[in-house]
């Protein structure tokens, strides 16, 4: 189950119905799905997508989401800290942001206009949706990895925008989940 924490004001929310309702009030949508549907960790990203295809055909007409695929990212993905660097500065996207997590662990950081950073962490089971031109950041857990069901409006995906802020340089990706262990601060380029 996601844990949100508020790093200004020194704030934790573990329950499913209070992060719910707290992101609410800043248009982020936050749900629990089932995400084994009796699949093993190995099943293909197909196998994946059809044992949560009534979900992703809700989720499609509510959103107008053309799209959807599974991403699979771990310490032995090519390229790994090349394609983290994307994200794990400020940005924003034309579009919302879908992730339902299939498996393991991420941390959103949000920076919405009118509200405090969030920090957003993801297991699986959670589904968040990050609206469109919503600022924020991605990092991956200690552990360096995640499988979740990713849902775009345009089939090209989308394009990071990013607000040259450098808020993100100023909050640590820690990772609290079953076991906290201290993360240390990405090197800065």
């Amino acid at each position: 189950m996601a844990i949100l924490r508020l790093p200004d004001e020194n704030q934790s929310i573990r329950d499913h119905e209070h992060i719910e309702a707290y992101l609410s009030d800043f248009w982020i949508e936050y749900d629990r799905w089932d995400p084994d549907r009796n699949i093993g960790a190995s099943a293909s990203p197909q196998e994946v997508l059809e044992a949560h295809a009534p979900e992703i055909k809700a989720l499609k007409a509510k959103g107008d989401y053309t799209t959807a695929d599974v991403i699979d990212v771990n310490p032995e993905t090519p390229q790994l800290d090349a394609m983290l660097a994307k994200f794990q500065v400020e940005h924003w996207h034309d579009e919302d942001e879908v992730r339902f997590i299939i498996s393991d662990r991420g941390l959103f950081h949000i920076r919405p206009q009118d509200g405090p950073v969030m920090a957003l962490e993801v297991e699986a089971g959670d589904l968040v949706s990050v609206p469109t031109g919503t600022w924020h950041w991605f990092d991956l857990c200690r552990e360096r990895q995640i499988r979740a069901i990713r849902l775009f409006q345009n089939p090209a995906g989308w394009t990071p925008y990013y607000t040259g802020s450098g808020v993100d340089a100023g909050y640590e990706p820690v990772c609290l989940g079953p076991q906290y262990i201290p993360f240390k601060r990405r090197p800065s380029n």
